[in-house]
């Protein structure tokens, strides 16, 4: 939740960066992209670590970084001083959400470890409500600095979780042997899981570059379109909403219908709502189709949660989450300057949004003809 309610404050505060620093597109996309690149390294090296000093440990340092970093670009003055604290707000997501879900899918029976994790992602929903609530009624009229310093408050929660979080099971009872980083990369890639790492690498990447190259920019869009910021705030918490039906359902199908199945169906939905929403000529069309949206995208991202993890045995399970995660970073690194790029030249918002519908189903491919089924399996 705290992580959703950063990032989803950021596609809000873009745009008001941009009418208080009078921003190029081109800058508005790289604050965006500063963000996924630290994502990218944090992913990589906190889900490497978790591996070695426990998930537990990884995820109270990761909760700080961001939390912290996030507060602290509230006092800046600068576009690169700002862009600096977002990388580090980056580090600390990127790294913090592979981990959270490793944790997790390793403390919970098989039977429902699927739909636990889908329901531990719902709250991502839930942090985008929140940073659609307090960028509604705090930035107008309270300025996004306000909105940023709200946004180091999670770093308390870090106390108790030092205090009462349990580590994962599976982490504890592990064989104590003397494995080196570069070990546990070399087995990602290893025979055995070799094909595993392709499918989630290619569906990490396709997956969060449509997601952030959408969503970030989804205020800036609806402004671009011709509503007022105001009222693309409202439109947008709107949208926010059906993320939560979108994470319920996939959380009841996951167990009922497999992994695969939930993936394939979602991000086929979330192609389909793309295109639609970059080519709507009406409001109630562009409405539907952000709705559907957020439906079926979100759904997906948790499914995409749960999978991972179960693709690798303990001993290398952070490390394989972590760089398939790291990969999908990049994506976000490139979504948000693309559309910056895109915009810049003249490119229609449609034909944008285009690019991420094809995208999309690259990776609906890959995982429909490479990807194994992993529902209620023992983890190892």
């Amino acid at each position: 939740m705290f992580d959703a309610m950063d990032v989803g404050m950021l596609s809000f505060i873009i745009a008001a960066l941009n009418a208080d620093w009078g921003l190029t597109p081109k800058q508005m996309g790289w604050i965006g992209s500063v963000n996924s690149i630290g994502m990218a390294v944090g992913a990589l090296v906190f889900g490497i670590w978790a591996d070695r000093i426990g998930r537990k440990n990884i995820f109270i340092i990761t909760l700080l970084l961001f939390s912290l970093a996030s507060g602290a670009s509230a006092f800046t003055t600068t576009l690169a001083a700002f862009l600096v604290l977002r990388f580090f707000v980056g580090m600390g997501l990127g790294g913090e959400l592979p981990v959270a879900s490793t944790l997790v899918s390793e403390s919970v029976p098989a039977k429902e470890r699927g739909r636990v994790v889908v329901l531990l992602e719902s709250f991502w929903a839930f942090g985008w409500l929140l940073s659609a609530l307090i960028s509604y009624f705090v930035i107008p009229s309270y300025g996004w600095k306000i909105a940023l310093i709200i946004s180091a408050i999670p770093a308390l929660y870090a106390l108790y979780l030092r205090l009462k979080l349990p580590d994962s099971p599976a982490f504890s009872k592990k064989k104590v042997e003397k494995r080196t980083v570069l070990q546990n990369i070399q087995d990602v890639w290893s025979k055995d899981y070799s094909r595993s790492t392709f499918v989630l690498w290619v569906v990490w990447f396709t997956v969060v570059f449509s997601y952030y190259g959408m969503f970030l920019w989804l205020p800036s869009v609806m402004v671009m379109k011709g509503f007022s910021m105001i009222k693309s705030f409202e439109y947008v918490l709107i949208m926010t909403l059906a993320q939560l039906p979108g994470y319920f359902t996939a959380a009841w199908l996951i167990e009922k219908l497999g992994r695969k199945f939930v993936l394939v169906t979602y991000l086929l939905g979330t192609a389909a709502s793309a295109l639609v929403f970059g080519n709507a000529e009406t409001t109630a069309v562009l409405m539907t189709a952000g709705i559907l949206l957020s439906f079926f995208n979100l759904g997906a991202w948790g499914a995409l949660y749960a999978y991972t993890p179960e693709q690798y045995p303990a001993v290398i399970r952070g490390t394989g989450s972590g760089m398939a995660a790291s990969i999908g970073r990049v994506g976000g690194i490139l979504g948000p300057l693309l559309v910056g790029s895109l915009v810049a030249a003249g490119y229609s918002i449609g034909f944008i949004f285009t690019i991420f519908c094809i995208s999309i189903v690259v990776g609906v491919v890959v995982l429909a003809l490479f990807g194994r089924e992993t529902k209620q399996i023992e983890l190892t």
